[in-house]
């Protein structure tokens, strides 16, 4: 995901804990909104997204794999690369990816997407502060990877994490490609490649 990188672009695996609500018996809605829905994202739900991703990295390290306007242009450019998880018509987890043309990840892919490409750059996988510590994070990733597959032309889909991260994303599919070139401060990444190949699949008893 040109334009000058002020964010830091590495993924941090926040776990899905869907709050529990129980319905008084003399209030009943006449419509029921999807009690877990997964759709593409749009620009109508930016705020809601930059809202989440704020208090996801901003409490933890200060700054935001995405800014604002780039979830916008991001969700304006290539909405059918994003995937959000809405409980009850409230976005709770997302995940947002862009087109890339290159065999590695670089700087200018921070802030760029490339139509009509084999490659998904995942830029980040976030969840609601009220609803982690679940493992239902590693759902949404499961479900975007599934969904991908679907795509016609999709061939890979690659991302940078910072070390410490690189067990959850070898667990979910991914193989390490080594370092990446991509550098925030003093802060260095490692670059993962997940191959898009084979059928998609429905996953029962998921959680979901």
């Amino acid at each position: 995901m040109a334009q000058q990188v002020s964010s830091s672009p590495f993924l941090r695996p926040f776990f899905l804990k869907t709050p529990v609500s129980v319905p008084s018996p003399h209030r009943q809605r006449r419509h029921t909104l999807p009690a877990s829905e997964f759709r593409n994202l749009t620009p109508q739900d930016a705020i809601s997204v930059f809202e989440i991703e704020r208090e996801a990295f901003v409490s933890v390290s200060g700054e935001c794999p995405l800014t604002l306007e780039e979830v916008l242009s991001f969700l304006g450019q290539c909405p059918e690369l994003s995937l959000g998880w809405f409980e009850e018509g409230q976005l709770v987890a997302f995940i947002i990816g862009s087109g890339w043309d290159k065999e590695r990840l670089a700087q200018e892919s921070m802030t760029t997407h490339v139509p009509d490409t084999p490659t998904v750059h995942i830029h980040v996988l976030s969840v609601h502060r009220h609803c982690r510590q679940q493992g239902k994070g590693s759902i949404l990733l499961w479900r975007y990877l599934q969904y991908l597959r679907c795509l016609p032309g999709l061939r890979r889909a690659l991302l940078i994490c910072e070390e410490f991260l690189v067990p959850f994303y070898l667990k979910a599919g991914f193989k390490e490609k080594g370092s990446s070139a991509i550098s925030v401060g003093t802060l260095s990444f490692i670059e993962m490649e997940y191959l898009l190949g084979g059928v998609a699949f429905a996953r029962r008893n998921s959680g979901c």
